[in-house]
């Protein structure tokens, strides 16, 4: 029966100590303390979770790259059952990690991540007297939204006779995929580590490894096709924190929207002068659906937005219009529950002139906007992400998002936000 392992990837002990009894509740077989945990704690966390899980393998992290038998021999003697090492290190590395490893009683699992031909190099490794093969799709390859490797897989498990692992990106919707395929453990950290109930999640997770269809969007990478849905799971507060405190715009306010609702959709720039209306209205015919009208006025005073251009808007299905400038009928657009958000409102209007340009390059709330970016907007602000990276940045946002759910359950038992992070513990050393 192939096993589950949860893989610790926190950099607090305490919390990773908790979480992995309730994980082991719902069905976790090995406990592996992860690269981010053993960077943060040393070979103390192998050591804890030895005391704390003593009829359980414990697996550590090391991701060696060189020096293989001194990295062994320190997690090792500090109680790990298994250690990993780049499949991208040198063969001598992987030679004396494994000889340490007899010397010391710890198996060697090689990862796989970034190896350009992961089939050969299994082989390869699996002469050198490995234990273990994880073929790894990492975190950041994840949030680019690239495919489980099934295939490879499959491929590598006909290649080699010893246990082949499966990490990256594995959740209740998939486990059972790669079992499958071929998978006799399956390593699984996110989709378990980022819940309230970790048990349940575990439990789910073993579900799916024993063939039940599990339905969650739990730990779920989205791709180009689902970023609607993706952007509309999360606040622009997650994004901001995911993208680096990149694309927000600065001084534009949101006028019209009702509690917790959202703007999500892909931009239609205009440029156009003080009060002249003119383009941002036939900017209105050339709009798709789901549209966001991102307009320029370089901030002027006098409206080029109102009531009557938001009932055609919305004909056209434009999801939201935002203003670096005035608009003007709130109230009226507020009732048609239409998403605006300006710099100013003003009662005034101008002329419609036609000045300006629709389709071309925009700075708004100074943010350079291009048609085809993606828009975000609710109660807290509007942030502009690169259509280049709304894949990666949506996936990252949704991480930020599943990992406050941990955070608050922690808080909700008792804890409090300083204590759950360790802040103290990790203010720069004066």
């Amino acid at each position: 029966m192939p096993t589950l392992q949860l893989a610790l990837d926190l950099m607090q002990l305490n919390r990773s100590i908790v979480i992995a009894r309730e994980a082991m509740e719902g069905g976790v077989d090995w406990i592996e303390a992860g690269t981010p945990l053993i960077k943060s704690e040393g070979a103390e966390a192998i050591r804890a979770l030895r005391r704390e899980f003593p009829g359980r393998k414990i697996i550590a992290d090391t991701k060696t790259m060189d020096v293989g038998a001194f990295e062994v021999e320190i997690m090792a003697k500090a109680g790990a059952d298994i250690v990993t090492v780049l499949g991208l290190a040198e063969d001598s590395t992987i030679d004396e990690a494994v000889k340490a490893g007899r010397k010391y009683g710890a198996e060697i699992m090689v990862d796989m991540i970034n190896v350009p031909d992961r089939v050969g190099r299994a082989k390869e490794v699996e002469a050198l007297g490995v234990s273990h093969i994880c073929l790894h799709m990492g975190i950041d390859t994840q949030m680019k939204g690239a495919e489980p490797p099934l295939d490879v897989l499959r491929k590598i498990v006909e290649s080699v006779s010893i246990p082949v692992s499966v990490a990256g990106g594995i959740t209740a919707e998939n486990a059972g995929e790669y079992v499958k395929a071929g998978a006799s453990n399956v390593i699984v950290g996110g989709a378990i580590i980022k819940t309230g109930d970790i048990k349940a999640a575990a439990e789910n997770i073993r579900k799916s490894m024993d063939g039940v269809e599990i339905d969650t969007n739990l730990a779920r990478k989205y791709g180009e096709e689902d970023l609607f849905e993706a952007f509309s799971r999360v606040t622009t507060c997650n994004i901001s924190d995911a993208f680096h405190k990149q694309g927000v715009m600065i001084g534009i306010l949101p006028q019209s929207l009702q509690h917790r609702q959202k703007m999500v959709g892909r931009a239609l720039t205009v440029q156009t002068a003080n009060g002249d209306w003119a383009k941002p209205v036939e900017a209105i015919d050339r709009a798709k659906e789901g549209d966001i009208m991102v307009i320029d006025v370089g901030g002027a005073p006098v409206a080029v937005w109102g009531e009557l251009a938001t009932c055609s808007a919305i004909g056209m299905g434009v999801r939201g219009i935002v203003i670096d400038g005035a608009i003007r009928d709130i109230d009226d657009i507020r009732d048609l529950k239409f998403p605006a958000f300006s710099r100013t409102v003003a009662p005034c209007a101008g002329e419609p002139k036609g000045y300006g340009g629709i389709g071309i390059e925009v700075t708004v709330g100074g943010q350079r906007v291009r048609t085809g970016d993606w828009i975000i907007g609710d109660e807290c602000g509007i942030i502009v992400v690169p259509k280049e990276m709304a894949v990666e940045v949506a996936n990252r946002a949704l991480d930020v998002h599943e990992r406050e759910n941990r955070t608050r359950e922690e808080i909700l038992r008792g804890s409090t936000l300083s204590k759950v992070n360790e802040l103290a513990k990790w203010e720069p050393v004066k």
